[in-house]
């Protein structure tokens, strides 16, 4: 069973910066999720994005930005390759002493649902705010590993969060909404671990919640608080995730991949799936087929 889980050691590397080319790397970018909050820069080229349960036209010079422990991929539109940096790190290194400004991570979070704070950002909407030459000179520091290079990622991270923050909030973004208490967090952090392990397995919610050392009903509102949807939403949507996976990258049939994802037989799996996705699993294999021989015939 393929898990969605991406390990990061964000206690010996907190930061990541690098530009991915899909004429010489794999491509394209698989669904997965990590602890990392990872910012995504087109230069050339032009992927869509999918980010829960949203796609994404990125083109050259926009901005999309993925949550942590969101689960995302990237795909190919056309023939042409695509380029972009990639810039990974850890907002919890980004809060202050002593500032009256909440911690990043918890800003982050309380954005995670909110429709206000838009992940994808225009070419119009950062003009002026030179995020290619800042992107840019955190693959170099990066890179290099200089004296000082992790104190300058960091100064170029804070200024360009700000500024992502502050767009939020003149699009009606709140930052002080009701937040999940860090020590819960972490062990709901555990626990969608445990779940993306064990989704082909049955699963009760009762036992998830013995497993955090929470009451049923704190266990629900504090999962439905920090990912905006309820536990038993987020089983579902972690084997469609999966099964999405296989439609697009196996030619398994749709019973043997509703089994492999711990779906109850192909029927539900069908069920659960257009629910989600807006359309059958076989309609979904047979546009991507499509596209592949289009761009392929380009």
């Amino acid at each position: 069973m393929q898990y969605l889980f991406e390990y990061g050691d964000m206690m010996t590397s907190p930061y990541e910066a690098f530009i991915m080319d899909s004429a010489l790397q794999y491509f394209p970018v698989r669904p997965h999720w990590h602890y990392y909050t990872e910012l995504i820069y087109m230069l050339e080229g032009t992927a869509m994005a999918e980010c829960d349960k949203k796609s994404y036209i990125v083109e050259p010079d926009q901005l999309i930005l993925f949550q942590s422990k969101t689960i995302h991929a990237l795909y190919s539109t056309s023939s042409e390759p695509v380029r972009y940096i990639v810039l990974k790190f850890d907002a919890n290194t980004l809060s202050v002493a002593n500032s009256y400004t909440p911690k990043l991570s918890t800003v982050l979070s309380t954005a995670r649902n909110d429709e206000c704070a838009d992940i994808h950002f225009s070419e119009d909407i950062l003009k002026g705010l030179h995020v290619r030459e800042i992107l840019l000179d955190c693959v170099k520091e990066m890179k290099e590993l200089d004296y000082g290079y992790d104190i300058r990622i960091h100064s170029h991270l804070c200024n360009l969060m700000v500024y992502l923050l502050r767009l939020w909030r003149k699009s009606g973004f709140q930052i002080d909404k009701p937040v999940v208490a860090d020590s819960d967090e972490l062990s709901l952090n555990n626990i969608t671990e445990y779940i993306d392990q064990h989704s082909d397995e049955p699963l009760r919610i009762e036992d998830l919640a013995k497993q955090c050392g929470m009451s049923y009903s704190y266990f629900a509102k504090n999962f439905k608080l920090l990912y905006g949807k309820s536990c038993k939403e987020y089983i579902e949507f972690i084997k469609v995730c999966k099964a999405d996976d296989m439609l697009l990258f196996t030619d398994s049939s749709l019973d043997y991949i509703s089994q492999e994802t711990g779906f109850t037989d192909c029927s539900h799996f069908i069920k659960i799936y257009k629910k989600m996705k807006g359309i059958t699993p076989k309609q979904r294999r047979l546009t991507h087929l499509n596209t592949q021989k289009t761009t392929s015939a380009l």
